[in-house]
């Protein structure tokens, strides 16, 4: 099978089985969702939602956040992991926002990467589901997935799986196949123990096929 053939076929696989596919954060503005990225990284989605009503309650906006202290943020966010950096970079997102943005979160990849806290991956993420951007958030679940099925090849970091996708996924789609890779690897194609036999990619899985 061509990797063009495989991109194809699991694609429409994905169209098929997983017609909607969205974050599984919980955020009413880009604000929210952009605190709720941060705080994400190495964290799951389901302790960042239950963090979220009693931040928000307390930060509603990022001018509350920027007039906040570090060890106020802290207190907030202690049950995920890594709180001492990330309230730290919450501070300083929201201060840069407020001061150099208007408070209006960017829209840019690289004037989103300017906020302390936001790497390309969390741009990505900001880009793609707030502003509908083609752009393709590798995380770990992405990153090992996409090598495993095939869809990438010698891909050591992030980026080069990045730009691979991108080259092989119409425009139009990558937005929600951005949402397709993590549901899937978070889900069946797991770590440790991948459902192969839940896994209705097993005809066009490179992975699957070797074994």
């Amino acid at each position: 099978m061509t990797k063009k053939e495989r991109y194809k076929k699991v694609i429409a696989w994905f169209e098929k089985n997983m017609s909607v596919a969205e974050t599984e954060l919980d955020y009413t503005n880009p604000y929210e969702l952009l605190v709720a990225v941060i705080l994400s990284a190495q964290c799951t989605d389901k302790r960042v939602n239950i963090i979220g009503p009693a931040f928000f309650e307390r930060f509603p906006e990022a001018e509350t956040l920027a007039e906040s202290s570090v060890e106020e943020i802290f207190e907030f966010i202690k049950s995920c992991s890594y709180p001492n950096n990330k309230a730290k970079h919450l501070q300083g997102m929201a201060r840069m926002l407020v001061t150099e943005f208007n408070s209006v979160v960017p829209s840019d990849i690289d004037e989103l990467q300017k906020l302390p806290g936001v790497g390309r991956k969390t741009a990505n993420v900001i880009a793609s589901v707030i502003f509908n951007k083609p752009t393709m958030a590798v995380d770990t679940h992405v990153f090992r997935i996409s090598n495993r099925i095939g869809l990438t090849t010698n891909s050591k970091t992030p980026l080069k799986t990045e730009m691979q996708l991108i080259k092989n996924i119409p425009e139009s789609l990558i937005p929600k196949a951005h949402h397709w890779l993590i549901l899937h690897g978070r889900y069946v194609c797991k770590a440790r123990k991948p459902r192969c036999e839940d896994c209705g990619l097993r005809p066009y899985c490179k992975f699957y096929q070797s074994k």
